[in-house]
C-alpha cells in the first residue's frame, strides 16, 4: 500500500470512529439505555484495536518514507485526537450513570408549589402549573430513595418517586405528580 493510501485510510478511520462514537454517545445521552453500555464497551475495544493497528502501520510507513513523513505524522495526530474525545464522552457518561434525570409532570388541575425532592442529591421546583413539566437532575450520592413533598391547593402531599437507587443506576424517567405511573426511557 502506498503512503497516500495509508494516510487516506487513517483519516477515514479517524473520521468514522469519531462519527460513530459521537452518534452512540448522543443516543445514550438521549435514552440512558443501559443495554447501550455493552455496545459502547465493545465499540471502544474494537475501534481502539483497529485504530491502533492502523496507527502502527502508518508509523512503520513513516519510518520507510522520509519524503512524506510530515504528512504521516500529522495524520497520526489526527487519529490520536479521538482519545481525548473518547475520554470526554466517558466522563460525561460517568456523570449520567450517577444522575437521575426526572421529568416531573403535573397532570392535576391544581398548581403545585414548593415541590421538594427528598433523598439522594435532592432538588426543588418552586411552581409547576397544571399540564406543565419540568426536568430535574438529581445526583445519586449513594444508596437512597427519592420522594417528593409538595403543596396542592395549599394542602401538603407526599409521594414516592423511586424506591431504591444506587450509584451507576442513573436513568431518564418521567413522574406524574399525583399519579402512580412512571415511565423509564
Amino acid at each position: 500500500m502506498k503512503t497516500q493510501q495509508h494516510i487516506k485510510l487513517a483519516q477515514l478511520t479517524a473520521l468514522i470512529s469519531f462519527l460513530l462514537g459521537t452518534g452512540i454517545f448522543g443516543f445514550y445521552f438521549l435514552t440512558s439505555s443501559f443495554e447501550l453500555l455493552c455496545i459502547v464497551y465493545n465499540f471502544i475495544v474494537l475501534t481502539g484495536l483497529v485504530n491502533l493497528l492502523i496507527l502502527i502501520s502508518i508509523l512503520v510507513k513513516a519510518n520507510n518514507d522520509k519524503y512524506n513523513r510530515k504528512k504521516v505524522f500529522t495524520t497520526c495526530g489526527v487519529m490520536l485526537l479521538n482519545i481525548p474525545v473518547m475520554l470526554f464522552y466517558l466522563w460525561i457518561a460517568g456523570i449520567l450513570l450517577n444522575t437521575m434525570r426526572i421529568t416531573f409532570t403535573n397532570p392535576t388541575q391544581a398548581t403545585l408549589t414548593n415541590i421538594n425532592i427528598v433523598g439522594c442529591g435532592g432538588g426543588h421546583i418552586d411552581t409547576l402549573e397544571s399540564g406543565k413539566s419540568q426536568t430535574v437532575w438529581v445526583e445519586i450520592t449513594g444508596d437512597c430513595s427519592l420522594n417528593i413533598n409538595y403543596l396542592s391547593d395549599g394542602l401538603p402531599k407526599e409521594e414516592n418517586v423511586a424506591g431504591y437507587l444506587t450509584p451507576l443506576m442513573g436513568q431518564k424517567m418521567t413522574h406524574n405528580i399525583g399519579g402512580q405511573n412512571k415511565k423509564q426511557f
